[in-house]
């Protein structure tokens, strides 16, 4: 016996796509995107910059639905995480479905998931910040915050 004890390994910690799977997505905004044959790399499968143009439609689309008029939305993106899970292939059925996370005084996070067929195929957090003349934050109008409040995760 070397005296020393053995200690159990420790849990892994979730990947954050986990804990966005375990989400109930059924409140989730929904944008049906059309697939164009140029989306596809020479693998057959869904290049992987064209799943950020997505994620940025539907983000589009669903700010149309919140009612903010096309040209009002004056954001950019701050931070983007993406988990590729399971390739996207030529001719499936691409949906990206969006929750809300948090609502700030200048900025808001979107959790999204893009499903093909169905079945979840990438997860990705984008936080957005509404900037003014010369790029400065400035806040949310409170219409639109109301609005996304709608989409919050509980």
């Amino acid at each position: 016996m070397s005296g020393a004890t053995d200690t159990p390994p420790r849990p892994r910690p979730p990947a954050p796509w986990e804990a966005l799977a375990a989400l109930d997505w059924t409140r989730a905004h929904r944008a049906s995107i059309q697939m164009r044959y140029g989306d596809i790399d020479a693998m057959g499968h869904l290049n992987n910059a064209v799943y950020v143009q997505y994620l940025e439609l539907s983000r589009v689309l669903l700010l149309r639905d919140l009612g903010l008029p096309d040209g009002d939305d004056r954001s950019v993106i701050a931070r983007l995480e993406l988990d590729y899970r399971r390739e996207v292939r030529w001719g499936q059925a691409v949906a990206v479905e969006s929750l809300v996370e948090r609502v700030g005084a200048t900025s808001w996070t979107v959790l999204s998931r893009l499903l093909a067929d169905g079945t979840p195929c990438a997860y990705a957090r984008t936080v957005q910040v509404r900037v003014g003349e010369g790029l400065r934050p400035e806040p949310l109008p409170d219409a639109l915050r109301a609005r996304l409040a709608e989409l919050l995760v509980p």
